[in-house]
């Protein structure tokens, strides 16, 4: 019974463990997904910043700190995501490991409730009474 247990609860952990890694997932997808902004933004501080319009040459210098702002914001998210990459490795090598053990131990709970089949049919079997044999008595 003890074995049965601990099949069911390395499930609930299996379970619970795919969510964790579920949620590294959604923060990295979250993640690149405010690089993806952020690189239009520079993009268009960029273009901002070589542009020959006359509205945009006064304000070249504002564009290059927010250019430099936005670079530094951009190297904060790729180290996040570095890390958040990691991160869903690691959760999903414990998820792993959590499954595997729990195909260990189901397999472990299937065997001996195999074990005790076989072990009651013998102990039936050994209970009953011997059949009357007719050989028995000799002719």
């Amino acid at each position: 019974m003890a074995d049965k247990g601990r099949a069911a609860k390395l499930k609930r952990l299996v379970a619970v463990q795919r969510h964790m890694e579920r949620i590294a997932e959604l923060e990295l997808a979250e993640t690149t997904q405010r690089r993806q902004e952020l690189s239009e933004r520079m993009d268009e501080a960029i273009e901002a910043i070589g542009s020959f319009n006359p509205i945009h040459a006064g304000m070249k210098s504002q564009y290059a700190a927010q250019y430099g702002r936005l670079s530094g914001e951009d190297q904060r998210l790729d180290d996040l995501q570095d890390s958040q990459e990691k991160q869903i490795l690691k959760e999903k090598a414990k998820g792993d490991r959590l499954e595997e053990n729990w195909k260990d131990a189901r397999s472990a709970e299937d065997r001996e409730k195999e074990d005790n089949a076989v072990i009651d049919l013998i102990e039936m079997r050994l209970s009953m009474p011997a059949p009357a044999s007719s050989k028995l008595g000799g002719e």
